[in-house]
């Protein structure tokens, strides 16, 4: 057993929140082992009792508690299956870098690779950051996130002040976010503004998101249709301004134009047959345009996944159509 120890954030750590700043020193101490030490006062920020949320500032001090070797950072966990990627992964997840400078990282993340780790989850972009370091001597960190079978732009910090930036921005919606979606149906307007509040419903298969105007939080969405197929679909473009989980998909669905693909919330509804066409979710994050954390503003746009190249193809729909991505909803009067 190590003793108690008292440990300085550094200046590139302020802004890191604290739960944040343990998985950078002790990758092995689990959040649910933090969480019972901060209850119990084993883990203090200058000498007084705080959250796993609370955001540090450099130079303040970190009580770290008495605990076993499995939990100090270099230490594998015993009786714990390895959790390295395949060389083939790493490389995969190299070859989807879309831009990279001192301060960001952005990924073309790949439908159904998770971002973080979980229950089931063999692999993941969290689980593979310490391999795109590079030059610098920090992880890079996770700011945003999308789901495992969502495709697209996916920002990484490259240092702890860089990473607090992009959050910052990402919080303050000064970051705009567009995707890209095929829906089964056709929304009867051709642009509009969907905002309908949505409530987590726990259950045996994951968490499931529900509207809920009563008691749900708010969720907002602006939607434009770019090209339609009789009835049949549409190809939209989506930009959510608020961050809900799964918020694109449910407010999708509650207009009776479900993502195609997204059984999970479309059910047998958001399956089209026809040869060729992918089952798996059409949605794409296409584009993103944020503050850059030192210099100007940050532009990256995703090109389309196979698959869902596969399904333009299919529908006839015009890959080469001018598409302005960040075009303002505020022009129709929303």
């Amino acid at each position: 057993m190590s003793g108690v120890t008292i440990v300085q954030v550094s200046d590139e750590e302020g802004g890191l929140r604290l739960d944040r700043w343990f998985k950078r020193h002790y990758p092995n101490f689990s959040h649910v082992q933090l969480q019972k030490m901060l209850r119990k006062g084993h883990v203090r920020l200058e000498g007084k009792r705080t959250k796993a949320s609370t955001r540090l500032e450099a130079g303040q001090s970190v009580r770290v508690p008495p605990m076993g070797e499995d939990e100090i950072e270099g230490q594998p966990q015993k009786n714990k299956k390895s959790s390295q990627a395949s060389d083939a992964a790493i490389a995969a997840l190299h070859g989807s870098i879309l831009h990279i400078d001192d301060d960001v990282i952005a990924l073309d993340k790949p439908p159904g690779l998770a971002v973080q780790g979980g229950t089931g989850i063999k692999n993941s972009v969290d689980a593979m950051l310490g391999t795109l370091k590079f030059d610098k001597a920090e992880r890079p960190k996770l700011v945003h996130r999308l789901d495992k079978d969502t495709s697209g732009v996916l920002l990484l910090g490259r240092s702890s002040r860089a990473a607090a930036q992009l959050t910052a921005a990402f919080r303050a919606k000064s970051a705009r976010k567009v995707y890209w979606a095929i829906v089964v149906g056709s929304a009867e307007l051709s642009s509009g503004r969907i905002d309908l509040p949505l409530s987590k419903l726990p259950g045996q298969k994951g968490e499931r998101m529900v509207p809920d105007t009563e008691n749900g939080k708010r969720a907002v969405t602006f939607y434009r249709t770019i090209e339609r197929v009789s009835r049949k679909v549409a190809w939209l473009s989506l930009e959510p301004q608020t961050g809900r989980t799964h918020q694109l998909r449910v407010h999708m669905e509650a207009m009776g134009t479900p993502i195609l693909g997204d059984g999970k919330y479309g059910g047998v509804g958001s399956f089209i047959q026809g040869p060729g066409l992918s089952r798996k979710m059409h949605l794409h994050a296409r584009a993103i345009r944020i503050p850059h954390p030192s210099r100007g503003e940050l532009e990256v746009i995703a090109p389309l996944p196979t698959h869902m190249l596969a399904t333009w193809d299919f529908f006839g729909l015009d890959k080469g159509l001018a598409v302005d991505t960040f075009y303002h909803p505020e022009d129709d009067g929303f």
